[in-house]
C-alpha cells in the first residue's frame, strides 16, 4: 500500500489499540529514507523511529479484537513496553488483515491512514 511506502511494520513496535468508530493501532514506527515522514534517526538508532497511529475508519465490521489486557507486554530496557510488531499487514477486496503478536485482526471495508504524532 502506498501509504506504507518506506514504513518497515514488521520493525515498528505496537504500543496500544482501541475499537470505538474507528480502530486505532498506536505504533512505534521505523521509517527509512523512502518515506516521505523519515527524518535523521538520533544517534543511538537504527534508523528513524517516530510515533505513529493506523487508523480504520468507516469499516462495516471489526474483527478479532482483543482487549490489551489479555495481551503480556515486552518490556524494554528503557523501561518503556510494547506489544510486538506487525508479522503481516494485507489488502484485499474485503477489507484489511493485521496480523501480530496482539492478535489477529480482520477490517471489513473502511479506509486506511497514517497520521505521524512525532
Amino acid at each position: 500500500m502506498d501509504i506504507f511506502k518506506g514504513i518497515d511494520l514488521s520493525d515498528s513496535f505496537v504500543l496500544s489499540w482501541t475499537l470505538d468508530d474507528k480502530f486505532l493501532i498506536e505504533i512505534e514506527a521505523s521509517v527509512w529514507p523512502e518515506s516521505e515522514y523519515y527524518q535523521k534517526p538520533l544517534d543511538n538508532e537504527y534508523t528513524c523511529y517516530r510515533n505513529a497511529t493506523i487508523a480504520f475508519s468507516s469499516f462495516s465490521e471489526c474483527l478479532g479484537v482483543v482487549g490489551q489486557n489479555t495481551r503480556i507486554p515486552t518490556l524494554d530496557l528503557n523501561g518503556t513496553s510494547d506489544y510486538g510488531n506487525i508479522d503481516s499487514f494485507t489488502q484485499n477486496n474485503n477489507g484489511y488483515q493485521i496480523l501480530g503478536e496482539f492478535g489477529n485482526v480482520v477490517v471489513l471495508g473502511g479506509k486506511v491512514s497514517i497520521i505521524f504524532n512525532t
